[in-house]
């Protein structure tokens, strides 16, 4: 069966494959968006975990899985993975990873993602596997994750990794596509570059509402 990525805006994404339908980090109201089977959220931050995004698309069985301090924000049944734990939601496994900064920072010593406040998460569905790094630096975690069919980066710079930086984590974990999400106004023309100067990865720069038929 296909699997299809769709970027919806900044680092918000849908997964499909047949009937199933996940979402990563929802971000802007107001979409004509299908209900989902799953919903995963990276941190708490106002622009990865929107409470009323994620109520627009919710079924009474639909499974929620945040970190912990998500939970009271979202409401309602909520599965809770810290790094390293994994869940298997019918036929679709997630596992949760490290996402936090090393060198990006509100104040000296005061990361804007510390380490054990998000997470991202290995996504494999149909036999593929969707690697979306929530808001993170380039960590050396990256270069455990083990086979990834597309790899979803942050690029913006400020709150998480530029394109430079992604481009080089694209190299780290050697996913067949490499796609650049929360890039804020920068131009991940930059990010391709890279990625296809030094490797046979593919840099897919996705726009708004357009999907990707996973190999």
């Amino acid at each position: 069966m296909a699997v299809f990525v769709k970027w919806l805006a900044h680092a918000g994404f849908q997964i499909k494959a047949g009937e199933k339908v996940v979402y990563v980090d929802l971000y802007k109201d107001g979409e004509d968006l299908e209900k989902a089977d799953l919903i995963l959220v990276t941190h708490s931050h106002a622009d990865h975990c929107n409470p009323a995004k994620i109520n627009a698309v919710r079924k009474d069985d639909t499974v929620v899985i945040a970190p912990h301090d998500c939970v009271s924000k979202i409401g309602g049944q909520v599965m809770k993975l810290k790094p390293g734990e994994e869940a298997k939601i019918g036929d679709i496994t997630v596992k949760a990873v490290q996402a936090y900064n090393v060198k990006r920072f509100r104040s000296p010593g005061n990361p804007y993602h510390p380490k054990g406040f998000g997470v991202g998460y290995l996504i494999v569905i149909e036999g593929k596997t969707i690697y979306h790094a929530g808001d993170t630096d380039l960590i050396p975690e990256m270069k455990r994750l083990g086979h990834v069919d597309v790899a979803l980066l942050p690029s913006g710079d400020t709150y998480t990794m530029d394109g430079p930086e992604a481009a080089e984590a694209a190299v780290i974990i050697k996913p067949h596509v490499a796609v650049p999400m929360h890039r804020w106004d920068t131009d991940p023309k930059d990010f391709r570059e890279k990625v296809e100067a030094t490797s046979p990865i593919k840099a897919l720069l996705l726009r708004e509402g357009e999907q990707h038929q996973v190999a």
